[in-house]
């Protein structure tokens, strides 16, 4: 079976009759190819994408509904909120899987991910294996590129948890109302007997339950809410919150992981867990890796994080801020990406800038991009008066350098933007590159 799909790079139709030729008898398309075989049987459907899903699933014996599966979509905290779910679920003893964009997990098993959520084909053999591997939950990242492919068509979700949203991937999306209706489609698919459990801190929160057919339930650090907690304490070791009445300390840090925490809380308990044992576990739970890592020499603390989006930039930032001594100084390595959102670019300097003391624009991953007109556009953002705290390098290695040798004892250096990815990709080539193997490097030679 040829399966013919439009893509957002090219048309899967184009390639019909080479498809035919190289022996598919049956033939998926939204219109029909100019040129037909007898020997071939062609289905016109409207949608060739969700088609392909609900065949995978098929095909792989529904593997979803073999699971309890749960599904977790929002700008920021997706990573985050599905690991410490994945890792909860497993200290408290069950076979459990993960799809991630840092990794995806068949109880221990690595496989790793080359996108935050696989195509339907993919995505039901990852699940079927997790059946095979007698798991009894999955926690997935939901992005708002695989609701709008249909890559999850087919697939029947436990619950489904809304983190937040904010601007982020409006090169693929065009338009902020495109792009919050992508995310909403997870909800708006829920059965009547899974959960859908919201930030009610996020203004758009009910939106993306509107006209939704699960148990509707919201969490809150800031108000009135089905699940709350309140911070306590947040230091550079961990945050001590207030939840549900109980005072807890996790290893997490910074009030964006409060929420984090929260999220993972309520959602243990709608999937109908022992309060006290999901405290417990979820307290001696490390973070997400690239996710506000940390890395500590003898003078200076470095701080590594996947923090891609304006907003993400500005709650590392702040927490940095809030948690810093008197005369300690923050210099930030930030970069953009190559190829995607250009809007957010100089929102992106001007942040940093608004936080930092220095600062230094560099390389991300420029893709086909030259990395100079990114960091030019970065630049759009700097106001005349805070020339004087920027500098511009576009070897990101060298802009981590000189940002370690700008620090004195004390301070602390955020490295921003590509996280957990040890990889920078140039013109259509991955080369090898991990910003916390930069810093332990730099840190050895300064010792």
């Amino acid at each position: 079976m040829f399966v013919a799909i439009e893509g957002t790079q090219s048309d899967g139709h184009r390639f019909i009759q080479v498809a035919v030729e190289k022996g598919a008898t049956v033939v998926v398309c939204e219109r029909y190819p100019e040129e037909t075989s007898e020997e071939v049987c062609y289905l016109l459907v409207e949608n060739s994408a969700m088609a392909l899903g609900f065949f995978a699933a098929n095909f792989y014996g529904h593997p979803s509904k073999k699971l309890k599966l749960v599904g977790v979509t929002g700008t920021n905290g997706k990573t985050t909120v599905a690991t410490l779910l994945y890792r909860l679920f497993k200290k408290m003893g069950y076979g459990t899987g993960l799809i991630s964009t840092v990794e995806n997990k068949v109880n221990n098993e690595v496989i790793p991910a080359k996108f935050t959520t696989p195509d339907a084909l993919q995505l039901n053999e990852l699940l079927s294996q997790m059946v095979e591997k007698d798991c009894e939950y999955c926690f997935m990242e939901v992005s708002s590129h695989a609701l709008d492919q249909e890559r999850v068509a087919g697939i029947s979700f436990k619950g489904a948890i809304f983190t937040n949203i904010t601007h982020d991937h409006l090169d693929y999306h065009k338009t902020f109302d495109n792009y919050i209706k992508a995310k909403k489609k997870l909800f708006d698919n829920l059965s009547d007997d899974a959960f859908a459990l919201v930030n009610k801190d996020d203004r758009r929160a009910m939106v993306m339950v509107q006209n939704c057919s699960a148990r509707i339930r919201t969490f809150s650090l800031k108000g009135m809410a089905d699940f709350r907690a309140k911070m306590l304490d947040n230091s550079f070791e961990g945050l001590l919150l207030e939840v549900n009445n109980k005072e807890t300390w996790f290893r997490l840090i910074g009030d964006f992981n409060a929420s984090n925490l929260l999220a993972v809380y309520s959602a243990g308990l709608m999937l109908k867990q022992e309060e006290e044992n999901v405290l417990t576990h979820l307290s001696s739970i490390k973070p997400a890796k690239g996710r506000f890592d940390q890395i500590v020499s003898e003078n200076i603390r470095a701080i590594v994080d996947y923090c891609h989006t304006p907003d993400a930039l500005e709650n590392v930032l702040k927490t940095i801020a809030s948690l810093r001594k008197q005369g300690e100084q923050i210099i930030t390595v930030v970069g953009c990406g190559g190829d995607r959102d250009k809007a957010k670019r100089p929102k992106m300097a001007s942040i940093a800038l608004k936080y930092s003391e220095k600062v230094v624009l560099t390389s991300d991953n420029p893709r086909t991009e030259d990395p100079q007109t990114i960091i030019d556009d970065m630049m759009t953002g700097v106001v005349s008066t805070e020339m004087n705290k920027v500098l511009s390098i576009v070897n990101r290695k060298e802009a981590i350098r000189t940002a370690c040798m700008l620090a004195n004892k004390g301070d602390i250096v955020l490295v921003a933007g590509k996280g957990h990815e040890n990889y920078q990709e140039i013109n259509g080539v991955r080369h090898s590159f991990d910003d916390r193997e930069v810093l332990e490097d730099i840190f050895s030679n300064m010792s």
